[in-house]
């Protein structure tokens, strides 16, 4: 049986089934970086308030980048499993779509470590849905975060991965 074989270990469970970090201590740093995406379908009233900056709250884009900064920051704290790593970069942006009044939230993350990134881009993106969400509510509660989904990502053990699509 070769190594691809091999049935997957669980490896968040001990031997007795419960939760635990997996030792990483053996693994060899690499540099790893990771993708990912979260779409904020916004109302025609709230996306043309956000557009023309016109919220109360104020520049609704600036605080959710900080928002998702800082949630990739401390992803170790907010997923429980997740080791505390040194990121290296992390990069959120946005891009607005008129035609269908929706807001990608698209992050970057990049560190030279023993486990990946993943996590951390997913929580950036997370966590600035939520904060574009909590800037336009008080113009309409009807907005819905959507499509929250890793993009790419490179380096590690398992390599690297693309999304094709995201259906």
């Amino acid at each position: 049986m070769s190594h691809q074989d091999e049935p997957q270990e669980l490896t968040h469970l001990s031997a007795d089934g419960e939760a635990r970090m997996v030792d990483i201590s053996m693994k060899e740093a690499t540099h790893r970086s990771a993708a990912a995406s979260a779409i904020v379908q916004l109302t025609a009233k709230a996306f043309t308030a956000l557009q023309r900056g016109e919220l109360k709250k104020g520049d609704a884009l600036a605080v959710a980048r900080i928002a998702g900064i800082m949630a990739a920051k401390d992803t170790s704290r907010i997923i429980p499993l997740c080791h505390p790593i040194p990121l290296s970069s992390i990069e959120v942006t946005f891009q607005l779509d008129e035609n269908t009044s929706q807001v990608m939230a698209h992050s970057v993350v990049s560190t030279y470590a023993r486990t990946g990134v993943e996590m951390e881009a997913l929580t950036a993106v997370s966590a600035a849905a939520l904060a574009l969400y909590d800037m336009v509510k008080s113009v309409d509660k009807g907005c819905i975060i959507q499509e929250i989904a890793l993009i790419s990502k490179t380096g590690g053990k398992s390599g690297d991965y693309q999304r094709t699509s995201l259906s």
